[in-house]
C-alpha cells in the first residue's frame, strides 16, 4: 500500500513547473503517489470524462461506474486494510479528489463515500457493521451517503429535529433531510437524529444510524434540480416510522455530536482541496484559450490586461496551495485541528469562486456558454461556499479559537 516515503526535496513545487497539473509536483508527495496519481488520471479521463455530459442529463452517474472506480482502487483509499480497506494514506485519497477535479467532472460522489461516511463507520461501528459495508463500499458495490442537513437545521447541528425513539431494544425513526449528497443511489445512509430529547444540551442528546436502502419506511423524495453539480444525485430523505433494530445504531448512544465534531475537519480539508484543485484547472483552461483566441490582430494572450489577470491568478493558486499542502501534510500527520481546516475550506472555496468569476470574463460570451468546460467550472464552484458548513460558519469557527481563553 501507498505510504509516505522520505519525500525528495528535488520535486518542483506547482509554481515553478510547466503547469499547474504536472505529476511530479510537490514535496508533500513520493514517486509511489505519482504511480497512482497516473493510474487515476487515466480513470477519470477515460471512464469518467466522455460519459459526463450524459450523466449531467439524467441526474447521476451510473452504478457501473462505482464498480469499476472500485476494481481501481479508488475507493475506500484511506480505509485502513484490516477493516477492508486500500490502507494508503490520506495524500493518496487527496490525489483522487485532485484528479477528479482536474477533468471538470463533479458528478462521481466519490469522496463524499470514501472519505466522509467510511470514516465514522470504520472510526466507530462495530466488527459487525466494518465487516458488512466497508468491503462492499471499497467494491463500489454499496454506495454511502450521510444525512445530516435538515429543511430546518444546516449549519446548525444542534438543531436537528429527526428522531429516534427507544421500543424495546429497537429505534423507531422519524424524520426529513435534505441536500444529501448519494442521497438518490445510496444503498446505505448515515442519519443524524435526537434521541435524548431531554439531555442537559442538544449535543449531549444526538446519535448517528445506518439505515439501509429498502427498509420499510425509509423513502426517497425526489433528486433536487440544482443550477450546478448536475451530474451529482443530490436528494430529500423521509424517514416515517422506520423501525431499525439495535445493531443499527453507529457507535454510542448520544455520542453522535462529538463523532461529527471528530469527523467534520476531513470534510473541510477534502472541500479545500477539490476547490483549489478547481482553481489549477480553470487556470490551465484559460490559458490554453487566451492563447488560441484572437482579437485585434493577434492572441488575446498578448494584451497587457490579460497577462496581468493571469500572473495575479497564478499567484493566488500557488500561494493558497502552499497552505492547502501544508493542511495535508498535517493532516497525515493526524495534526490538523478545526479552526485551521476551516481556514484552508473557507479560503479556498471563496478563491474558487473569485478565479471561476475571472476565467469566465476572459472567455468572453463564450465563457457563459455550457459547451465550454469554465461555464460548468463555474456554476459547480457556487456550492462550495456553502456546504461542508458555510463559509460564515467557517469564520465563526476561526474566530472562536482566536479569542478563547483556553
Amino acid at each position: 500500500p501507498l505510504q509516505t516515503e522520505q519525500h525528495s526535496t528535488k520535486r518542483l513545487e506547482p509554481s515553478s513547473a510547466k503547469t499547474l497539473l504536472d505529476i511530479g509536483t510537490r514535496r508533500i508527495f513520493s514517486s509511489e503517489h505519482d504511480i497512482f496519481r497516473e493510474s487515476a488520471r487515466k480513470f477519470f479521463q477515460e471512464e469518467v470524462l466522455p460519459f459526463h455530459a450524459e450523466w449531467e442529463k439524467d441526474g447521476q452517474v451510473s452504478r457501473e461506474l462505482w464498480e469499476k472506480a472500485g476494481q481501481q482502487g479508488l475507493l475506500g483509499v484511506a480505509i485502513a486494510e484490516k477493516h477492508g480497506g486500500i490502507g494508503a494514506d490520506i495524500l493518496s485519497s487527496a490525489i483522487v479528489w485532485e484528479e477528479q477535479m482536474y477533468v471538470n467532472c463533479t458528478g462521481p460522489g466519490f469522496s463524499l463515500h470514501s472519505d466522509i461516511v467510511m470514516p465514522y463507520i470504520a472510526n466507530y461501528g462495530s466488527e459487525e457493521q466494518i465487516k458488512r459495508f466497508i468491503p462492499q463500499m471499497v467494491a463500489g458495490k454499496c454506495i454511502g451517503a450521510i444525512a445530516m442537513t435538515e429543511p430546518g437545521a444546516g449549519s446548525d447541528l444542534q438543531g436537528v429535529r429527526t428522531y429516534a425513539k427507544k421500543d424495546g431494544s429497537d429505534w423507531i425513526l422519524n424524520g426529513s433531510k435534505v441536500f444529501i449528497t448519494n442521497g438518490w443511489m445510496s444503498d446505505v445512509v448515515i442519519v443524524v437524529a435526537v434521541t435524548d430529547r431531554e439531555a442537559r444540551s442538544p449535543a449531549h442528546g444526538i446519535s448517528l444510524f445506518l439505515v439501509e436502502n429498502g427498509t420499510k419506511g425509509f423513502i426517497k423524495g425526489r433528486k433536487l434540480n440544482k443550477i450546478g453539480l448536475k451530474a451529482q444525485d443530490t436528494a430529500e430523505l423521509f424517514f416515517e416510522d422506520v423501525r431499525l433494530p439495535a445493531s443499527a445504531l453507529l457507535g454510542k448512544e448520544n455520542k453522535g455530536f462529538y463523532y461529527l465534531m471528530a469527523e467534520l475537519p476531513q470534510e473541510r480539508l477534502l472541500i479545500a482541496d477539490m476547490a483549489l484543485a478547481g482553481c489549477e484547472f480553470m487556470f490551465e483552461e484559460t490559458r490554453n484559450y487566451v492563447r488560441q483566441r484572437k482579437a485585434f490582430g493577434k492572441t488575446i494572450a498578448h494584451l497587457q490586461t490579460i497577462q496581468h489577470k493571469l500572473a495575479e491568478i497564478k499567484t493566488q493558486i500557488c500561494v493558497a496551495r502552499a497552505f492547502m499542502d501544508n493542511c495535508l501534510q498535517l493532516h497525515a500527520d493526524k495534526r490538523l485541528d478545526s479552526a485551521t481546516a476551516s481556514m484552508a475550506k473557507y479560503w479556498c472555496s471563496d478563491l474558487q469562486n473569485s478565479i471561476a468569476t475571472q476565467c469566465v470574463q476572459m472567455h468572453g460570451g463564450w465563457g457563459y456558454m455550457w459547451e465550454y468546460p469554465i461555464a460548468k467550472a463555474f456554476v459547480d464552484a457556487r456550492v462550495q461556499p456553502i456546504y461542508g458548513g458555510t463559509n460564515e460558519i467557517m469564520k465563526e469557527l476561526i474566530a472562536r479559537d482566536i479569542v478563547s481563553d483556553k
